[in-house]
């Protein structure tokens, strides 16, 4: 896979997505369309979910979770709207394949499956080394 180019990254990243640190799981988005994104994490000691120096499941979760954020986030910028705060309705599918180490330098993928009221259902896929490390579907519901 050739590398991104990053789009946005450091505090800019901060103003598209609801959550602050600690909980900030996503620290570039490297690509954007209208029904997928791609953001990435470098895995530091000091993460919240950093455990005997791997980065844990809720992590890769959460990590998901944010970028479905950032692409909402990145997308109401654009169009000058205030970025809506989302919520976690329901995993599914959900599996870890391996736990990234600090200092790795993670991608996560969604692709916007549909779109209905105020539901976004989406797959994620996140990579570490091109190896795919996390998958899932999930159901977000954006508060607006």
């Amino acid at each position: 896979m050739a590398p991104h180019q990053i789009i946005i990254e450091g505090d800019e990243i901060l103003k598209l997505i609801p959550q602050k640190p600690p909980m900030v799981m996503v620290d570039k988005l490297l690509h954007f369309e209208e029904t997928k994104t791609i953001s990435g994490l470098h895995i530091l000691e000091s993460n919240i979910f950093v455990e005997n120096g791997l980065f844990q499941e809720s992590g890769l979760t959460e990590n998901i979770a944010q970028t479905a954020a950032l692409h909402t986030g990145y997308l109401c910028r654009q169009e000058n709207k205030t970025v809506p705060i989302g919520f976690i309705g329901a995993i599914k599918n959900l599996i870890i394949h391996s736990l990234p180490k600090v200092g790795s330098e993670i991608e996560t993928e969604i692709n916007i499956q549909y779109e209905v009221f105020d539901f976004t259902l989406i797959t994620g896929k996140t990579t570490c080394n091109n190896q795919i490390i996390a998958e899932c579907e999930m159901k977000i519901f954006l508060q607006k």
